[in-house]
C-alpha cells in the first residue's frame, strides 16, 4: 500500500509542485507514516456494472497504479485530528485518486464522509492546504465544496509574505468558535 501511495502522489503532485516536488515528497513519505495519521481508501469492486472489469479493455485495465491483489485501489484520503488554533480540527493532509475516476462525484464524496467525521466527533472545521498551482483543486475545493481561505493562510497572515508562497490553507468551519478563529473576515474565491 505503501508503494501505491507514493505513486499516486507522484503522478498527481510533481507537477503542481514543480522544482520543489523532491523536497516536498520527502515530507509526504514522513506524513505518511507517522501514527497519527488516518487513512480512507477508495476500491473499485469487481461487481458488474460500468466501471467493472468485463467492460474495460486490456489497455484501460493496464492503465492503472495498483498492482497488489485484491480488489483494485484507486485513490485515498489520508487525515489527522489535530488543534488549530486551539480549535480542534480535521486536517486533510491528502485527497489523490486516480485520473479514471476524477470528475465523477468520488471527491466531493470523500470530502463529505471526512466533514461527518469532523461532525460525529465534534471538530470545529475541516483544514486542507492546496498549492496555488492546482487550480483544478482550488476550484474544486472553493467553488463545488465552499471552502475559504484560513485566516492562518500565509496570504492572510502577511499578504506580501503569503503572495511568495506556493500554497493556501482553506477551512471548513462548523460553529462560531471556529468560524471566527479561522475563517473571520473570509476570503471566497469564485
Amino acid at each position: 500500500m505503501k508503494r501505491y501511495i507514493q505513486t499516486l502522489l507522484k503522478v498527481n503532485m510533481e507537477r503542481p509542485y514543480g522544482t520543489e516536488w523532491p523536497v516536498e515528497e520527502k515530507v509526504k513519505r514522513r506524513e505518511m507514516v507517522a501514527p497519527e495519521a488516518r487513512y480512507m481508501f477508495v476500491r473499485e469492486t469487481s461487481a458488474t456494472g460500468p466501471s467493472s472489469n468485463s467492460s474495460r479493455t486490456e489497455g484501460e485495465l493496464s492503465d492503472h497504479l495498483w498492482l497488489d491483489d485484491g480488489d483494485r485501489v484507486v485513490g485515498f484520503v489520508q487525515y489527522r485530528f489535530i488543534v488549530e488554533e486551539d480549535i480542534p480540527v480535521v486536517y486533510v493532509y491528502e485527497l489523490q485518486l486516480e485520473s479514471c475516476v476524477q470528475g465523477k462525484g468520488l471527491g466531493k464524496f470523500l470530502m463529505q464522509l471526512i466533514e461527518l467525521i469532523a461532525h460525529k466527533n465534534h471538530m470545529g472545521a475541516v483544514m486542507l492546504t492546496v498549492q496555488k498551482a492546482n487550480e483544478l483543486a482550488m476550484n474544486f475545493y472553493t467553488n463545488t465544496l465552499r471552502y475559504v481561505i484560513s485566516t492562518i493562510s500565509p496570504s492572510r497572515v502577511d499578504p506580501l509574505l503569503g503572495a511568495e508562497k506556493n500554497y493556501e490553507i482553506l477551512c471548513k468551519t462548523f460553529d462560531n468558535e471556529a468560524k471566527v478563529k479561522l475563517e473571520d473576515n473570509c476570503i471566497r474565491l469564485e
